[in-house]
């Protein structure tokens, strides 16, 4: 799907949808409990669908309820005395939360499992896990983008290097309380994006799960652990809420409502960093535990007239859905911005308004599509997406959103 939109602000109010991150981890702590469960503001975003069909497919049970809410039948409290020697397939989609968080959990709950999914997915790199069942004795081949892994998790030292995605640190914290004693998750270098971690403390902690967090530096963990059933509510999602910031930032008089201000999510980075946005002069922003937040704040910095803007630390956008690094750069430079790529920031000077009259490519990627249409509004003519309808892995509902709040758009 194309999408024209011809530029102008938007005004008015607006919830974002519940958080992606907060879902992942929610449905898996309801799958991995005994009971039934009732999560509440569940939105199905393609990656959420991803996640609920691998846990399907792993012997939970989904009832879809009225007002976006599921009641999620669990595994039950036992992890199986036999396994069976043929392994569950598991399609992943283009969700890198249920492939990472996926892979630990089916080795504790049933040996092992054949990984899937689509995009650049499976080039995504996996070299930590690798390395913990080389370690370990676990097997594993990927092959024509295809992962196949086999084998025990035992309890025991699992050590991770801290600069890598949090999504290896938290599949283990789900992993490894099933195990039948106490593990230990040991990071080898600090800890980036450990507001991931935080929110994978909280929700285990939500659903009965204890871990001793030790400075961020070890984490203790009690075997003979499964999640307790319970109901629990998703909050909105401040990484989709940065986008409307950006379009404040740009002169839209946008409110946002329904955003938990004492939120364990790493993106209420937004908040500060659009603060010293609106200030003068040149900035640098540490993006390191916040990486999903670079394409709002690059739009932000292409209209700070005059100003530079550094987003540094960012060197891991170049393995999301795609090089987000090269894919920023590439949409705001077709809108006549000067933008800098370095191997790990951007550098960003910003002027008065953007081109129009182009015509974008936002890569299959849903926070370049969102950027894209933020960055619209400031045009100088239409603004032309294409591909638009890749908004849908995240928020399925962010052109019915941007049509609500006013801005013109056509499909082509």
């Amino acid at each position: 799907m194309n999408i024209r939109i011809t530029p102008g602000p938007l005004e008015g109010t607006v919830t974002p949808p519940p958080s992606k991150s907060i879902a992942h981890r929610a449905i898996l702590a309801a799958a991995l409990s005994g009971g039934f469960s009732v999560l509440k503001n569940l939105a199905p975003s393609q990656d959420i669908q991803a996640t609920t069909a691998c846990l399907r497919a792993m012997g939970a049970h989904f009832e879809g309820l009225e007002g976006g809410a599921v009641r999620i039948h669990g595994l039950g409290n036992s992890i199986p005395q036999h396994r069976e020697s043929w392994l569950t397939q598991f399609d992943c989609g283009e969700s890198g939360s249920t492939l990472r968080l996926l892979i630990p959990v089916a080795l504790a709950v049933q040996g092992g499992g054949v990984f899937t999914g689509r995009g650049r997915l499976m080039e995504r790199p996996q070299k930590p896990y690798f390395d913990i069942f080389d370690e370990k004795g676990v097997s594993y081949q990927q092959k024509d983008g295809v992962l196949t892994v086999r084998g025990e998790l035992n309890p025991g030292e699992y050590r991770l290097p801290g600069n890598v995605s949090s999504q290896f640190v938290t599949g283990l914290l789900y992993a490894l309380p099933l195990l039948e004693w106490e593990s230990q998750i040991v990071l080898t270098s600090p800890l980036e994006s450990r507001g991931y971690v935080d929110m994978t403390l909280e929700v285990l902690r939500d659903f009965g799960i204890t871990v001793e967090n030790q400075n961020y530096e070890r984490f203790i963990v009690p075997g003979d652990q499964w999640c307790t059933a319970r109901n629990y509510t998703i909050e909105a999602d401040w990484s989709q809420a940065a986008f409307w910031y950006a379009a404040i930032a740009l002169g839209s008089p946008v409110e946002l409502e329904g955003m938990n201000a004492f939120s364990t999510q790493g993106d209420m980075q937004i908040v500060p960093y659009f603060l010293k946005m609106q200030g003068q002069g040149a900035l640098e922003l540490d993006v390191s535990n916040c990486p999903d937040l670079v394409p709002p704040l690059a739009v932000m910095a292409a209209l700070r007239a005059g100003e530079t803007t550094r987003l540094t630390n960012a060197a891991r956008l170049r393995i999301k859905e795609s090089d987000r690094l090269t894919s920023v750069t590439q949409v705001l430079t077709a809108l006549g911005t000067q933008v800098e790529e370095g191997p790990d920031f951007l550098k960003i000077t910003g002027q008065d308004s953007l081109a129009g009259g182009v015509t974008v490519d936002c890569c299959n990627d849903h926070r370049i599509a969102m950027m894209a249409a933020v960055a619209a509004t400031r045009c100088t003519g239409p603004v032309t997406i294409l591909g638009a309808e890749c908004v849908k892995k995240s928020y399925p509902d962010f052109w019915d959103h941007y049509r609500m709040l006013g801005g013109k758009l056509d499909v082509l």
